[in-house]
């Protein structure tokens, strides 16, 4: 366990290098920081921080970096969350409070989000399956052509043809709206299957052949891999890092692309604040990147992830701070559509 103090000294050498960019000496230390000791004592702590790799020397000048070992404790131990201003508070709600759609509200979130941090926004679609169903309308377009569609608790809509067996009236169309959203309406959507199993029995047998119809392709809306999806936006925010890439940035744009490695990366995201540093991240080409996320949704439950991705050298508490805001607000939204 570290003293207090070199705690203290490990906190400062953080906050230096985020604002400054330049590897922090004992002297710089001295004079920002009422550390209440000696300069001397100050190196004799960075000595110790970096023999049990707290810090590291980048070059042979006499300034001394975090490593991701150092920055994983400065967010474990020393960080807290920055709050958001009132103004900004403001600003994030009446940016997203104008949001049309589904669409709409992911679109604006990640631009939001972008923004706020200066980094990569990645936001995932809230989940099918966390979801449940708000409404099921039934649309003819033909007499034996129907319209599905599927409204959630999370204002996603999804729309499905069906072409039916036989004619289908009005008049059953309705019944079997009704009858239809009385077993599913605000039930989650694991339990539908169960629910429908015995609906055509209730019908007419000249019916039954399209009601099995709709049900065949209401339970495959439900449980189609289209809630795998993200938006990415702020990428170009990484151009202004490009000094914090080892070598260079292409390995993070490549894997920035790669929908399959970020979903996996927030798969494995905690409901609550995640904070991923350098080498945490399992896919090579994320190593010399942090990734801040949460889950967001309404009622308590989360039904999607939201974060971003930046170099180590990030404002951690900045960050975390605007990520969890940005999610609460998009919850609130979802709850209200």
């Amino acid at each position: 366990m570290l003293s207090e103090r070199r705690l203290q000294v490990l906190r400062a050498i953080v906050q230096d290098y985020v604002g400054t960019e330049e590897p922090v000496g004992s002297k710089a230390l001295t004079e920002r920081h009422s550390l209440g000791v000696s300069p001397a004592t100050i190196r004799n702590d960075m000595a110790a921080l970096e023999d049990e790799g707290y810090i590291a020397q980048p070059h042979t000048s006499a300034g001394r970096i975090p490593t991701d070992k150092g920055y994983r404790l400065f967010v474990d131990k020393l960080a807290g969350v920055k709050p958001m201003t009132a103004p900004e508070r403001r600003a994030i709600q009446n940016f997203l409070d104008g949001a049309v759609d589904l669409d709409d509200v992911v679109a604006r979130t990640v631009r939001l989000l972008a923004q706020l941090t200066r980094q990569v926004a990645v936001v995932q679609y809230p989940s099918l399956t966390r979801s449940t169903v708000r409404h099921v309308e039934l649309l003819a377009l033909a007499p034996a052509r129907v319209m599905l569609v599927l409204i959630t608790d999370t204002g996603r809509v999804e729309q499905r043809m069906i072409d039916c067996p036989a004619p289908f009236g009005e008049a059953s169309l309705a019944d079997l709206r009704a009858r239809l959203n009385s077993k599913v309406a605000g039930r989650r959507f694991t339990d539908v299957p169960q629910l429908v199993e015995d609906l055509p029995e209730g019908f007419d047998v000249e019916d039954r052949g399209t009601v099995s119809a709709v049900l065949s392709t209401l339970l495959e809306t439900l449980v189609e891999e289209n809630e795998e999806r993200l938006m990415i936006g702020g990428t170009a925010n990484l151009t202004r890092f490009a000094h914090d890439f080892p070598l260079t940035i292409r390995p993070v744009l490549e894997a920035l692309e790669e929908q399959v490695v970020l979903l996996k990366l927030l798969g494995e995201t905690k409901d609550a604040m995640t904070v991923r540093i350098g080498h945490e991240n399992a896919h090579e080409g994320l190593n010399s990147t942090s990734i801040v996320s949460v889950g967001y949704g309404s009622g308590g439950e989360a039904v999607a992830k939201l974060g971003v991705v930046g170099p180590t050298r990030m404002d951690y508490p900045g960050t975390m701070g605007a990520v969890r805001a940005v999610a609460r607000y998009v919850g609130q939204i979802l709850a209200e559509s």
